[in-house]
């Protein structure tokens, strides 16, 4: 068998059939790639998602859905869920079985969420700061470092709330508030969020506010001025959007704070004894849920796992069928090279050479599209981390 004449004549022939040499070969490269870069993406998602759920053991919330609220907690989307009073998360810690960290994650600064909790979040999580500091009154926050990094921002600069609706009828104006600190990368979604105090998120609700003093503001916003020393002011009085050292005083609430809103709850057991008391107390609640992050992380991924079982199985098909049209092709292309085979045998090429270009052929495609494929998915490895991070958190 004439070796040099297989590599020579085989080369010469998928230069010359290019394009199809091209296709075959990229039609290959997906039947190997494809399912490997799926288990690759899930399993990256899955140990993201998973490592911050097995760091927090319980999130208390309302009733509804579980899986939502362990978002809303943990990874600060579906800001849309249903909120309840802090008083709630108040009496667990009262009772003194876990340590409770409320958590009020629906407001945004453009594309990032607003998260209200106390300093306590910020020891639960191990926070680093550099530089800066935690917050240490109302109107201060601190970002996550790929907020940092995104729009430049630094310590001392200013975040501003976005308002909910173009025109807020309610008077609830945007909050500008002072960077105090910038949070060392933690590869998760804190990178990506903007850190506050509860009184903060309440007072870009609404909840609270400050004024000018009523006796420095002019003539023309005073509708009138009691004997009795007190001053009424007409609605032009504009509520403050930013809190300083100068104004602070002069922020406050109207209500019981107790009664406020956030969304979440996370709970941390003194231990599994305490653990199994706060969940008994909630399995019959129809107000409140008691979750385990990681158990309904379990449940998502295990329907992910049969969408990708399904997923799977159906491009083994496509693959499977690919590949049968590979080899029909190679088929196909060897009865229609009977005349150069003819005149290969005329001029002295043995049967087993004949075999070995054919061969050649299809070693050349399938060996090609073999390595592209791991050249993709070393390449996807690589960057899967990261988008999983942009995406995920």
């Amino acid at each position: 068998m004439n070796w040099r004449g297989i590599l020579h004549l085989g080369s010469r022939y998928l230069a010359r059939n290019r394009p199809k040499t091209v296709l075959l070969i990229a039609a290959f490269t997906l039947v190997w790639l494809l399912p490997a870069a799926i288990a690759l993406i899930v399993s990256e998602v899955e140990e993201k998602l998973r490592s911050r759920a097995a760091g927090t053991s319980l999130v208390l919330g309302h009733a509804g859905s579980a899986l939502e609220l362990t978002f809303n907690a943990l990874y600060f989307t579906k800001p849309a869920i249903a909120t309840f009073p802090k008083s709630d998360a108040d009496e667990i810690a009262a009772s003194g079985l876990a340590d409770v960290i409320p958590i009020y994650s629906r407001y945004t600064a453009g594309d990032y969420r607003i998260v209200g909790t106390t300093i306590d979040y910020f020891f639960f999580r191990e926070f680093v700061y550099r530089p800066g500091r935690a917050p240490v009154r109302p109107g201060e926050c601190v970002i996550g470092s790929a907020v940092a990094e995104k729009n430049g921002i630094s310590v001392g600069d200013a975040v501003i709330s976005s308002p909910e609706t173009l025109f807020d009828l309610a008077g609830v104006y945007p909050l500008k508030m002072t960077v105090a600190g910038i949070i060392e990368p933690t590869g998760t979604p804190d990178d990506n969020a903007i850190f506050t105090d509860l009184k903060t998120t309440w007072i870009i609700e609404g909840l609270g506010h400050g004024h000018d003093e009523a006796e420095d503001v002019p003539e023309d916003q005073k509708l009138s001025e009691e004997e009795d020393g007190v001053i009424r002011l007409n609605a032009s009085v504009m509520e403050y959007n930013e809190i300083t050292p100068e104004n602070i005083d002069s922020f406050h609430f109207h209500g019981d704070e107790g009664s406020f809103p956030i969304t979440a709850a996370i709970v941390a057991p003194h231990g599994a004894k305490e653990q199994a008391i706060l969940k008994g107390r909630f399995a019959n609640s129809d107000l409140r849920q008691l979750i385990t992050p990681a158990e309904e992380m379990d449940e998502l991924f295990a329907t992910v796992f049969t969408v990708q079982q399904v997923v799977l199985w159906l491009l083994i098909g496509v693959g499977i069928g690919t590949l049968a049209i590979g080899a029909m092709v190679f088929v196909l292309s060897h009865r229609l090279r009977k005349d150069e085979f003819r005149h290969l045998r005329h001029l002295g090429a043995s049967p087993g050479t004949l075999r070995g270009l054919i061969a050649f052929e299809a070693a050349f495609v399938v060996g090609s599209s073999i390595a592209l494929a791991g050249t993709g998915l070393a390449i996807i490895a690589a960057i899967a981390p990261m988008v999983v991070e942009k995406v995920v958190g």
